[in-house]
């Protein structure tokens, strides 16, 4: 059946119509203009988009149309999509081996490899194609058959146009960036949840860059697999978002089967899900979470692309990415909006909005699409994203010093004056630790008390710790943990004596 084009219209909104007119102006200026890529935020609606691009384009000229995937579940939703708007489409995936029956069909949907396989066989010829639908336009795996589509336009489709690969950048196969509404205007239409963002203070230093020109999982399972990573994420979850349907995003297998441990020993209804899950133990996984109200899914970039569960109302991101498009996907993932959730909780514990900024700020994609390299060169570095941050004390935790006014200790500050009159730096140490000892002393009834408040200053001790050994141009990982390890025993003597002290 054909949709009539009143029929169309309504399932559009007016910022995809406008885009559509865009596209179609293009296309209808000719081959000269070259490959077009055509950006829209996750949640924006791009297979929506594509699939009217398609109905409209056979309709218009006669010719085939060919969408690709590079997932078998995107393949499914596109299929089912396009046949919504009236598309009549084959799937080619492994099971099909040659295409008798292509005379029936006016589109088709492939996945990169099955599709690149068959064509290098020679066992599928498909006639007449117009133009070849890419969608997930940023993975490299296409360039593959754009050999084979010579004749055809080519129209990629993303929400991030810039290249999952450093040395392949997107301008080499498309003439044309057309950018879609940007997310701080698809917040304020009510088409994409508002995102809540809370950064928790974390050194990456041990973080090794792979080859890709990303943090490497041997590195990021070493620092987010350690105790002190896996309590800094429960307390978050704690303190932020215990009792929603969470998800978390993690950059190993190990470090999620040690999270799924930790929140399951802690009494949290948390799976696990990776690559090596089968798919029907993967369909199950998900059932449970779409159907369970405060379920918690840790799993590894699994779950980027392809997957769409609108309930979510927490995403962590227990990593660190240099990827802007992993950044964005991460994230996306809670922003669908629904009748009763018009916002979504963010807790980043890999100092990635430092790095990239708000998920819903401004972005200039012309400029990341036409010089990516300034773009991807000048992406900040973990130690000055470390330099920069400032350490606020958790409203929980200031309660708990309620009897203290002033709670606040300026290290730099302290630094510079210390400096001016010439004395020794290792002072602006021994009063902080000091000023710590005083606000334990104040809200403890005895020296127990007292000790087990020292023990939830670790994050601004090591915060403190960090500030002071910048000061001082000595940032070795070793010294640093030294100087923690040694002022948290002086601030516990400190305690002791204040209290022999009272007696």
């Amino acid at each position: 059946m054909k949709l009539s084009k009143d029929t169309t219209e309504k399932t559009l909104y007016d910022y995809q119509i406008e885009d559509l007119k865009t596209i179609f102006k293009h296309l209808e200026e000719g081959e000269e203009n070259g490959n077009l890529l055509y950006q829209l935020p996750t949640g924006g609606g791009k297979t929506v988009v594509f699939s009217e691009i398609a109905r409209r384009y056979i309709e218009k000229t006669g010719k085939k149309v060919v969408v690709l995937t590079h997932r078998i579940e995107l393949s499914l939703q596109t299929s089912k999509m396009l046949k919504g708007f009236g598309v009549k489409n084959k799937i080619i995936n492994s099971e099909v081996k040659e295409l008798k029956d292509q005379d029936n069909f006016m589109c088709f949907v492939a996945m990169v490899e099955t599709l690149n396989n068959r064509l290098q066989e020679e066992k599928v010829e498909i006639n007449n194609i117009g133009l070849v639908i890419i969608d997930e336009a940023h993975y490299n795996s296409f360039r593959k058959l754009f050999k084979f589509f010579k004749d055809s336009t080519i129209l990629g489709v993303t929400a991030t146009p810039l290249s999952s690969n450093i040395k392949l950048p997107m301008k080499d196969n498309y003439k044309k960036l057309i950018v879609g509404e940007s997310i701080a205007s698809l917040i304020q239409k009510k088409f994409l949840a508002k995102a809540n963002v809370y950064n928790y203070d974390v050194s990456l230093q041990s973080l090794k860059l792979g080859i890709s020109g990303d943090y490497t999982v041997k590195s990021s399972d070493e620092l987010y697999s350690n105790q002190s990573m896996l309590g800094k994420l429960v307390s978050a979850y704690k303190e932020i978002a215990e009792g929603t349907k969470t998800l978390i995003f993690n950059n190993g297998i190990n470090t999620s089967r040690y999270v799924y441990e930790t929140f399951k020993k802690a009494g949290y209804n948390i799976r696990h899900l990776d690559n090596k899950n089968s798919a029907s133990e993967r369909k199950e996984i998900l059932q449970w979470f779409s159907e369970t109200p405060d379920a918690i899914l840790t799993s590894v970039s699994i779950l980027t692309t392809g997957f769409d569960e609108p309930t979510v109302e927490t995403i962590i991101l227990n990593r660190a990415t240099r990827s802007l498009t992993l950044y964005f996907q991460m994230i996306g993932r809670g922003s669908r909006i629904l009748p009763n959730k018009e916002e979504f909780t963010v807790v980043d514990l890999g100092n990635n909005v430092a790095r990239f900024g708000m998920w819903n700020a401004p972005i200039d994609w012309q400029e990341i699409f036409h010089f990516p390299d300034f773009y991807l060169e000048n992406i900040k570095n973990d130690e000055d994203i470390e330099r920069e941050f400032v350490y606020e004390m958790p409203e929980a935790l200031r309660a708990k010093f309620s009897k203290s006014e002033n709670i606040e200790y300026d290290i730099k500050e302290e630094y510079k004056k210390v400096f001016a009159q010439g004395l020794k730096s290792k002072i602006v140490l021994e009063r902080s630790i000091e000023q710590h000892a005083e606000i334990c002393v104040e809200n403890a009834e005895d020296v127990f008390d007292a000790r087990l408040l020292a023990k939830e200053l670790k994050e601004e001790i090591a915060y403190r710790v960090r500030q002071y050994s910048y000061c001082i141009m000595n940032n070795t990982k070793n010294y640093k943990e030294w100087l923690e390890e040694d002022y948290e025993r002086k601030l516990r003597s400190s305690i002791s004596r204040r209290f022999a002290a009272k007696m």
